[in-house]
């Protein structure tokens, strides 16, 4: 992808201090672009004075994310790709989550890209064209235990990706969910934990033992090359997956769930049969 004016490109990175945001943020450095860096406690990556412009921004809060974005158009003119990176994980059962934890899930992972997707689509609109990437993750390929509400916040987030993708591309804006597996992140280092609930102890014990043997993840700077590669084509997927693991889960699943649409086909197409509008009557 290249601007409409062939200057370098202009990425809003939100996450940007560490893990993939920071990867993404030092491979478009690399390549040359200029970068707005974005992120709750800025650690600014290293980039040249003109290249990197570093906005400490809790993305939870809506007015400081129009404000940021209006800065970044200020300093730099244009705004080209978007990377809604900013995320935290929740752990716990689900009967074990208070409102107030349920609450503080959704408000980053969700609201936080909601506030900026709406911020820069004028920009991307009077631009006439743009990229915004919504990073996802595994967990919205299905629901498992301990990370049900992460999950909820990332199908929450597809869900209005699809739509976001759908009335944007009229105006040359293009959307992409990325959904990534497993990199060397501190996501899962220091998540938020729900006080545990002794029923859920066997369960609890299950997952432990799955986990017991610790995770092989892969380096962040892959996902980066892989995000250069998605933004360089001119006719980017709705979707993409980063990782084989994450790959073969997707199609696994997918199988499953054509398997069991298939099953019960009969009973899906009973329960529709058109009929005529009812008729109100009078009191």
């Amino acid at each position: 992808m290249t601007t409409t004016t062939g200057q370098r490109r202009v990425w809003f990175i939100t996450g940007a201090s560490k893990g993939l945001g920071r990867a993404f943020t030092e491979a478009a450095l690399a390549k040359g672009d200029r970068v707005v860096a974005v992120s709750r406690g800025m650690n600014p990556p290293a980039g040249g004075q003109d290249d990197l412009l570093t906005i400490s921004l809790d993305v939870t809060r809506r007015e400081d994310v129009f404000a940021a974005v209006d800065r970044a158009v200020e300093h730099f003119g244009r705004i080209d790709v978007v990377v809604n990176n900013a995320g935290n994980l929740s752990m716990g059962m689900i009967e074990e989550f208070t409102e107030e934890q349920a609450r503080a899930q959704m408000e980053t992972n969700f609201f936080g890209a909601l506030w900026v997707s709406q911020a820069v689509l004028p920009v991307l609109r009077r631009q006439g064209a743009g990229r915004i990437l919504q990073v996802s993750s595994i967990s919205a390929l299905g629901g498992f235990p301990m990370t049900g509400l992460y999950s909820a916040s990332k199908f929450a987030l597809e869900g209005m990706s699809e739509a976001l993708a759908a009335e944007a591309v009229g105006f040359g804006v293009k959307v992409t969910i990325v959904q990534p597996g497993g990199y060397w992140t501190d996501l899962y280092s220091s998540p938020a934990m729900t006080t545990p609930l002794e029923d859920y102890t066997p369960l609890r014990e299950e997952m432990e033992r799955m986990w017991a043997g610790g995770s092989v993840d892969s380096d962040p700077a892959l996902a980066a090359e892989a995000v250069l590669k998605l933004v360089d084509d001119p006719d980017p997927p709705r979707r993409l997956l980063l990782g084989s693991m994450v790959y073969d889960l997707a199609r696994d699943l997918t199988r499953q769930r054509l398997d069991d649409w298939a099953r019960w086909e009969e009973v899906s197409r009973a329960a529709e049969h058109a009929i005529p509008a009812p008729v109100t009557r009078g009191t």
